[in-house]
């Protein structure tokens, strides 16, 4: 079976690497095309891309997968696998793979179809989260579903999570090719009343109010970690918070309770929470001992 690949982050490189050392016939990859990085602008490419070449695999980079159909095509594949790719594919496309195009989803589908389905899996206080296989159709993450994988969410972070769902992705894709050689292709369809979706995470959404209950905070802040990270100020300077778990305290929502090794902890309208990974302004993420060793933060003082 020769396997088109399409994806592009850190996260998509796992289940390329799955296939590439299990054996399997990539004849190429698919990605997005090269962007300036860093402060000198450097053009960079994709993780995908990078591993792609330094293993003589094939890459197609276009700014608009969907106007060359026939290059893809020309590339033999017999199946497509895709991976957070970052481009939406045309039926052209679809229809270019005998075998059919499959894609592998960070949720338990229909739960989370879009764009955020890591971080919205936490903020919605799921228990488990994990990964679909599902065939692709024009809709969006609405295919029959191949296989799924579920792992606990446990209170990690998003970046956390992405760690383990790319490993889990990787295990996915080399299942998924395993029962498609075989010829146990049947689909289960999704359910469509209990589909949920959700959008691009914008900055804007990161801003943490304490007023909030502890447990929605502590989502908040572990589902915006890493990125675009979970901010508020103290004495008007911006305060990133990257990891918490919810308290039973009381107090003025806001005011920092306690602040030691252990961690610092905040109230919130109702409870609090207890952050023991932040950044200042200007600085590097740190652990809660690390703030408080550098009097950075204290006891009584208000974030808002």
């Amino acid at each position: 079976m020769k396997i088109v690949y399409a994806g592009s982050p850190e996260y998509a490189v796992a289940p390329l690497k799955a296939l590439v050392e299990g054996g399997r016939d990539v004849v190429a990859v698919i990605t997005q095309p090269d962007r300036p990085t860093g402060r000198k602008r450097v053009l960079t490419p994709t993780p995908v891309k990078a591993y792609a070449l330094s293993h003589g695999i094939p890459v197609l980079d276009y700014a608009r997968i969907r106007d060359h159909v026939a290059d893809v095509a020309a590339m033999g594949g017999d199946i497509m696998i895709t991976c957070a790719y970052g481009q939406i594919l045309s039926q052209e496309l679809l229809d270019a793979f005998p075998l059919g195009v499959y894609n592998l989803h960070a949720s338990l589908l229909p739960e989370f179809r879009g764009a955020s389905p890591i971080q919205s899996a936490i903020l919605a206080g799921k228990e488990y989260t994990g990964v679909t296989v599902m065939k692709t159709e024009l809709a969006l993450d609405s295919g029959g579903i191949l296989l799924v994988k579920r792992i606990p969410v446990q209170g990690r972070t998003a970046g956390e999570l992405s760690e383990e769902l790319s490993s889990l992705s990787a295990a996915a894709a080399a299942e998924a090719v395993e029962l498609l050689e075989s010829g146990q292709s049947q689909l289960l369809i999704q359910d469509e009343a209990k589909a949920t979706y959700c959008k691009k995470i914008e900055k804007s959404d990161a801003e943490i109010d304490f007023n909030a209950d502890g447990e929605s905070v502590a989502r908040l802040i572990n589902a915006m970690s890493p990125s675009p990270a979970a901010y508020c100020k103290l004495n008007g300077g911006a305060v990133n918070l990257l990891k918490a778990s919810p308290v039973d305290v009381q107090g003025r929502a806001g005011q920092v309770l306690s602040a030691d090794k252990n961690g610092i902890v905040i109230a919130c309208g109702k409870g609090g929470i207890n952050v023991t990974r932040l950044q200042f302004a200007g600085g590097r993420a740190t652990g809660a001992a690390d703030a408080v060793n550098g009097r950075k933060i204290k006891a009584g003082d208000i974030l808002d």
